[in-house]
This record gives C-alpha cells, sequence and structure tokens, in this order.
C-alpha cells in the first residue's frame, strides 16, 4: 500500500486542518502510512507518532539563525529541501501535499523527480494575505502562476478564493473546497469563564478566541470593550456590562494581558488543547470575529473560529467581509457589523444582546448539521479518488 508526505512550513504544534486531513485518509485506507514534516522549534518533539500510520517529523535546520533576508531565506529553504528528499527518498511515497504556497517548489520538484502526484493545499489566499506587499508579493504571484499547472488537484478554504482562483488560472480546474471545519459534537453547555473568572449569571460573555496578531480586530475590540456601558439583559429587567474574555496567543497577547489587569469587563484565558476547546468556546454567549478588511485574504475568508463557535452552539458578531457576512445572513446566526469600526462593532453588540435566543439556537443547530468536518472529507476523499483517476 502507498504512503502519503505533507509538507509545512509551520512547528505543526497547532495544524488541526492538517490532522483532521490525515485521520481522514487513513481511517479511509486511502494510505497506510502518512509523514507529516515541519520546522522544529523550542523543547518540541523532533519525531512524534501520533498514532500507527501517522508521524510528524519537525526538521532542525542548521542554517535556522541566519538572517530573515531573502538571499539566507533560500539558504535555508535549499537546506529544508535537501533533507526532506533525503530522508522520504525511500519511502513509496506517492502523493505529496503542500501546504502552503512556499512549498510549491519542492512539491514540483518532487514529482518529477519521483513520480508522485502533486495536491496544493492553500490555507489562505496566499497572494493576498496582509503584510505581503511589494517585491515579496509580486514574487510570490509569479511563482504561484508558474507552479500551479504542475499540481494534480488545488484545496481552497472558500467559495470566494476557488472563484479568484479559477478567474485567474482560467485553464485550470476550479479547485476543490474543503472548509475548515470540526467534527461533529453534541454540545452540553458549560459554565467554565463564569466559574473561572466570577461572572455574575445575567452577563453576557463574548468571546474571541484564536490567533492574538495583527489584523484580527483585537485592539478595536479591546477599546470598544473598555468603554461599553450597562445594558438590559435580554429577557430581563436587570441590566449589566457585556464582558468579552480573548482565549489564545500571540504577538498582541500582552496588551491583551495589560487591558485585563485594567478593566473589570476584559479577561484573558490562554491557549487550551484542541480536545478541550469547545467546551471552552460553548462557555460564552456570543463568539467574536472582526478581521480587518486590510486584504483579500480576509476579505473571502471562512475562519475555522467561525465554525467552531457554530459546533459549540454559540451565535456571532462578524465584521463586514464577504464570506462571513454571507453565511452569518444566509442562516441568521448573528450579527454582522455594518462597518467595520469601533462603532459599528458596538452597534452590532447592542443589537445582538437583543435577539431571540431560542430562535438563534435553532438556526445555529442547521447551520452545524451543515458546517461540520463529517460532510467537508467527503470532498476532500472525492478530490483524492479523482486525483488516482488521472
Amino acid at each position: 500500500m502507498i504512503n502519503n508526505l505533507h509538507i509545512s512550513l509551520t512547528n505543526l504544534k497547532n495544524e488541526s486542518r492538517m490532522l483532521k486531513e490525515t485521520d481522514t485518509l487513513v481511517k479511509k485506507s486511502i494510505f497506510k502510512k502518512i509523514y507529516i514534516v515541519g520546522l522544529h522549534e523550542g523543547d518540541l518533539k523532533n519525531i512524534e507518532l501520533i498514532d500507527e500510520h501517522r508521524e510528524i517529523n519537525r526538521i532542525s535546520l542548521k542554517s535556522r539563525d541566519l538572517p530573515k533576508n531573502l538571499f539566507f531565506q533560500l539558504i535555508k529553504y535549499m537546506e529544508y529541501l535537501t533533507i526532506i528528499l533525503y530522508k522520504y527518498r525511500k519511502k513509496n511515497i506517492r502523493v505529496v501535499n503542500v501546504h502552503a504556497l512556499g512549498l510549491l517548489p519542492i512539491g514540483v520538484f518532487y514529482k518529477f523527480f519521483f513520480n508522485v502526484k502533486l495536491i496544493y493545499d492553500a490555507h489562505e489566499y496566499e497572494t493576498q494575505t496582509q503584510g505581503l506587499r511589494g517585491l515579496r508579493k509580486k514574487l510570490a504571484s509569479i511563482l504561484e502562476k508558474v507552479l500551479i499547472p504542475y499540481c494534480d488537484k488545488t484545496i481552497v478554504v472558500s467559495e470566494s478564493i476557488a472563484d479568484e482562483y479559477k478567474k485567474l488560472y482560467p485553464k485550470l480546474q476550479r479547485p476543490i473546497v474543503v472548509l475548515n471545519t470540526p467534527a461533529y459534537k453534541e454540545m452540553k453547555k458549560k459554565d467554565i469563564f463564569r466559574e473561572k473568572f466570577n461572572i455574575e449569571k445575567d452577563t453576557t460573555i463574548f468571546l474571541y478566541q484564536g490567533g492574538l496578531s495583527r489584523g484580527r480586530g483585537i485592539k478595536i475590540l479591546l477599546e470598544v470593550f473598555k468603554g461599553l456601558s450597562r445594558y438590559p439583559v435580554s429577557n430581563s429587567k436587570s441590566t449589566n456590562t457585556p464582558v468579552i474574555v480573548f482565549m489564545g496567543y500571540g504577538e498582541l497577547e500582552n496588551l491583551v494581558k495589560e487591558y485585563s489587569k485594567k478593566y473589570e469587563n476584559i479577561y484573558f484565558h490562554e491557549a487550551v488543547t484542541p480536545d478541550a476547546l469547545l467546551n471552552y468556546t460553548s462557555s460564552a454567549d456570543f463568539g467574536i470575529l472582526f478581521y480587518e478588511n486590510n486584504c483579500l485574504n480576509h476579505y473571502y475568508c471562512s475562519p475555522n473560529k467561525m465554525f467552531e463557535y457554530l459546533m459549540a452552539e454559540i451565535p456571532v458578531i462578524v465584521s463586514n467581509l464577504y464570506e462571513m457576512k454571507s453565511l452569518v445572513e444566509s442562516y441568521s446566526i448573528g450579527v454582522v457589523a455594518k462597518v467595520n469600526t469601533p462603532k459599528g462593532l458596538k452597534d452590532a453588540i447592542k443589537q445582538a444582546i437583543k435577539l431571540d435566543k431560542k430562535e438563534l439556537q435553532q438556526n445555529i443547530q442547521k447551520a452545524k448539521d451543515i458546517y461540520n468536518w463529517e460532510e467537508q472529507e467527503k470532498v476532500l476523499l472525492d478530490a483524492y479518488k479523482d486525483v488516482y483517476a488521472n
């Protein structure tokens, strides 16, 4: 039976999408063995066995500490390529999956020298991400345009991104859309945040979970919640000030912690393990995703956090971005801010608190029956069958 190689540019610590995909491929007996390769970092294990069929290998680069300009990045890249080719040359690899645009050259190299099938699994709109500009953006666009025709299948994370790829590369097959949804889970609502932070029963809890990084609206959330007034509680005569819990990590983590010390309605909670995540998520009343409209990747994104909120059966507040707006309005599962500003968010919070909770729950249940991994893996498996057929 043949084997599969997945290549990433991350440390593989929180790659839930890759783990779900490879779990499906193993359980459905598509491959006997799957090797997942990434970059070593900190005290993480170099070799980690997920189960008898899946192995993580974090590669330590001798060139890691070299400067980050393009010349030295190329040296690191060549070292990474050389190690991968050497380690897996005799592993009976027949399908290679690259999980970032920067890895396409490795995938194409592998395809031609080892006669394998190549799948490009783009976790974002790779050439349109925030921070990618100038020469780097131009080079990324050229790289993708030149190499994507050699891919046997391209997988993307939203319908809008698939449409954009079809416009960019009209002669190629439209990419397959595999949404980054969690596995279906029947939920029993928890109350972890109220218990841990001693939050009053009638207080509305908003949750932001995920990366505490720039472009995610973190600073807008902080500024809005620090100035919130008391609002009437739905179906109650009492009033209270809504609170927000930030759960995650990233470059803005210290800023969030500073605000949490100054303001009584702002809390920070460290990230939790994937198996415990939805219990924490269900402890909130609303989930918030307030991505900034600063790149097409954000405008067309369907974040996994959105689907985690739905699986935990909590309604959402989202910024006015195409894909998120479409989902929320199609199923009436929350509120879309009219404008992506502090005032827009504040108005959305006021509106959300007044929503009919019973109706929301009915709508959320319909959505989670559709947006779960069990449905998405059907699309994934069809894509692999098509690769084999051709």
